[in-house]
């Protein structure tokens, strides 16, 4: 069985609460690998459901942070968490963290600040960062080169254009491409798909949401299985076959968590 990695999944969510583990093992059985999932500091029980699963399966990776949506109810005691995190080996990245300009569910002030005091912080404790980024592409970049931060790590869910792909990799992150590369009208997005260097990439399924096409329409909620459709749109685009694509990005996890599988 091909092995893969899926570089984002929200098992935390309350729509895994009724079968959670039924899914992560389902998982198991179809060769996914590893699974990172981000706990969100503001929110107790995400964090606690996010710890007790990595706690539980040895493959599966948790990251701590303050979501950009949730930047304004981040407090002091909340970096003080990510850092106790970190310092007992229960995070290996911090995030999801940065911006998003499409929902402004916090003000963009706000997240700005709180973005970047997570920089610092990450940057402090030698970790990589997991960064959301909607429509703010210039900002994320003037933040990661303003804060001199050089610890890489992901830009997860990508869906800006190559620039700031481009950018991003400069500073040493992965481009992680979640279904959104398999909807019809996401021409743009495969477009710099195609041009990311295979060492560069990763994959996800940012479960519970963003079910890839064949199967969107046909289930309402994503689940880590589902990431090999995801894998199957991107090998494609790149010429790759799927045992290649799998293998690059399962090597690129590997290298950035600094883990084997």
């Amino acid at each position: 069985m091909i092995k893969l990695v899926d570089s984002h999944a929200h098992l935390s969510a309350e729509k895994f609460d009724k079968d959670r583990f039924d899914v992560i093992q389902k998982a198991a059985k179809s060769g996914i690998a590893a699974i990172l999932c981000p706990g969100e500091i503001t929110q107790p029980n995400d964090l606690r459901n996010t710890l007790d699963i990595s706690t539980r399966f040895s493959w599966i990776f948790a990251a701590a942070g303050v979501h950009p949506h949730l930047a304004k109810n981040c407090l002091p005691s909340s970096y003080e968490e990510i850092e106790e995190l970190a310092y007992s080996k229960k995070i290996h990245a911090v995030g999801e963290i940065g911006l998003d300009y499409h929902y402004n569910f916090s003000p963009r002030d706000v997240q700005r600040k709180v973005f970047r005091n997570q920089l610092n912080l990450a940057q402090s404790l030698g970790l990589p960062v997991v960064i959301h980024s909607r429509l703010a592409a210039n900002d994320v970049t003037a933040a990661v080169k303003g804060e001199h931060f050089s610890q890489g790590g992901i830009i997860h869910c990508f869906s800006e254009d190559w620039d700031f792909a481009k950018k991003m990799m400069d500073h040493d992150f992965l481009i992680s491409f979640s279904g959104i590369i398999t909807y019809p009208k996401a021409h743009p997005l495969r477009d710099v798909a195609k041009k990311i260097p295979p060492a560069r990439l990763l994959v996800e399924t940012d479960s519970p949401y963003l079910v890839p096409e064949p199967i969107r329409g046909k289930i309402k909620r994503n689940e880590p299985v589902y990431v090999r459709d995801t894998a199957r749109t991107l090998a494609d685009l790149k010429d790759m076959t799927f045992e290649q694509l799998a293998e690059a990005t399962t090597h690129n996890f590997e290298s950035l968590f600094q883990i084997a599988l």
